[in-house]
């Protein structure tokens, strides 16, 4: 059966969820804190190794207007070498008001601002998942 890993990739953190084991949810799973590119792109093959995922979902952060940005580039090349590294085709998710959203998310559970940033990352992978799964299940997808 399908295992879905989803990344937020960011230039400091990338927040990691992955799905149920009916690909019906995302669980927000952690928060990796970056450490230099390669070795970044081998933590994660291990991580995806060792969830048992057979797909991978990354973030693309667009401009509003749906446009590349800089950070396109950085995580296209980041992508590029986890698919690679893995031989796993990555399926690249829009990531537009992801964090926003999992700001507003932990606002509402009582996080106070300063503990966001143990959390954000790993629930804007959880939406970014979400949307990914959401998207299959419309479109009858047999997961």
């Amino acid at each position: 059966m399908a295992r879905y890993i989803a990344f937020d990739i960011g230039d400091r953190r990338i927040g990691v969820a992955v799905s149920d084991p009916f690909n019906s949810y995302a669980l927000p799973s952690q928060t990796y804190v970056r450490v230099g590119f390669q070795r970044d792109v081998s933590a994660l093959s291990a991580l995806i190794k060792e969830k048992g995922a057979t797909h991978i979902v990354c973030g693309l952060p667009v401009n509003v207007d749906g446009t590349p940005s800089e950070q396109t580039e950085k995580t296209e090349r980041f992508i590029a070498a986890l698919e690679e590294a893995t031989g796993i085709s990555v399926i690249r998710e829009d990531e537009r008001y992801t964090s926003i959203i999992a700001h507003e998310q932990l606002h509402e559970g009582g996080k106070r601002a300063k503990e966001h940033k143990k959390y954000v990352d790993a629930l804007a992978a959880a939406s970014i998942l979400d949307g990914f799964l959401s998207k299959l299940k419309k479109q009858g997808e047999n997961l």
